[in-house]
């Protein structure tokens, strides 16, 4: 009881600290200006955003696919800027840092309302928040796409986790502490769920990258919300993703769990389709084969995975390469092709 109520009045104290740190660190970003690329495209050189926030502009917002995206919360953010700021880079930078605070402690309390794990969540969250490969999303106004969807992301994580929970009847130690269980609320259409749907929608209004957001939520199902009922058996010892036996029996069901996400997934299909006539006329310039894209995406996963352990010769820009060493796939030649 009292190690619980101590673990629970340290996470303030926890959110304190991640926030001045991550603000004592991106400080400098506060004195850069406007870059030439994108910058330009996204706001010193766009006159729908730098009017502020007008009728016209929120039209506009809703309907355009400049920038080959619909992401017309991203464009809001930026009339908002300019409303506030003109174009004092300042301001612009400030928002963007301000995000990325936000995430890190968001990202923070949902790991802690998950795992009850408070110190191993809070160095997650420490190493999302500090880590080199996010001064990009900071340091570079065109990137507020990547900081606002984050923040709604983290809050249909959030709200998703409340709703696991509630189902349940479940919440961590830490929620708990000094107070009975809530009782299940087996219903499917919630004011939890509710919420689920809506921050996920202004996720996807902000960058369509939020459409794997749904096969997210069935991994932390999986673990550590331990709400399917799994029991793998390995040199003959079984292991389940419930505690015991008995509680495992009383989880939810594989066919009520994929339910629970085909709304999200529709919505997910709803923004691909609306992604891909965003992105008609880029995807149109596009002259490589489609194999050496694919292979493309597969090394360039493995290169951000080892940029993620050790953050070296990092750039604003990766060109796509002309020639492909598919070997380091598969035993293959080299493959080529010409522009």
């Amino acid at each position: 009881m009292l190690e619980g109520t101590t673990k629970f009045r340290a996470a303030p104290l926890i959110c304190l600290l991640l926030g001045f740190v991550t603000l004592a660190v991106y400080w400098p970003v506060l004195h850069c200006d406007f870059t030439n690329y994108d910058d330009d495209l996204y706001v010193t050189k766009n006159r729908q955003v730098q009017s502020g926030l007008t009728w016209a502009g929120l039209r506009w917002a809703f309907t355009t696919r400049k920038c080959t995206n619909w992401h017309p919360l991203t464009w809001i953010s930026h009339m908002a800027d300019c409303e506030l700021y003109g174009l004092d880079p300042a301001g612009h930078h400030a928002t963007n840092l301000l995000f990325h605070i936000a995430n890190a402690v968001l990202l923070f309390l949902v790991l802690q309302r998950m795992t009850g794990a408070q110190w191993r969540s809070a160095f997650v969250a420490a190493l999302f928040a500090w880590h080199p490969l996010h001064v990009e999303s900071v340091a570079w106004v065109s990137e507020r796409k990547d900081v606002l969807s984050t923040f709604f992301w983290a809050l249909t994580l959030w709200a998703y986790v409340r709703y696991a929970q509630n189902q349940s009847g479940s919440e961590s130690r830490e929620s708990t502490a000094g107070r009975a269980a809530p009782a299940p609320d087996s219903r499917l259409w919630s004011p939890d769920y509710a919420r689920v749907v809506l921050f996920f929608i202004l996720g996807l209004m902000t960058k369509p990258m939020v459409v794997t957001l749904p096969f997210l939520l069935l991994l932390l199902d999986f673990w550590p919300l331990r709400r399917m009922p799994v029991t793998v058996r390995i040199f003959g010892r079984e292991f389940h993703t419930a505690e015991a036996v008995e509680e495992t029996a009383s989880r939810t069901t594989l066919s009520r769990l994929i339910v629970e996400k085909l709304p999200l997934l529709a919505l997910s299909l709803a923004s691909s389709v609306v992604t891909l006539w965003a992105q008609q006329n880029a995807i149109g310039t596009l002259k490589c084969p489609f194999l050496f894209r694919l292979a493309n995406a597969g090394l360039s996963y493995i290169r951000y995975i080892k940029k993620m352990v050790w953050p070296d010769k990092l750039v604003a820009l990766y060109p796509f390469p002309h020639e492909l060493a598919i070997w380091h796939v598969a035993r293959s030649p080299h493959w080529r092709w010409a522009a």
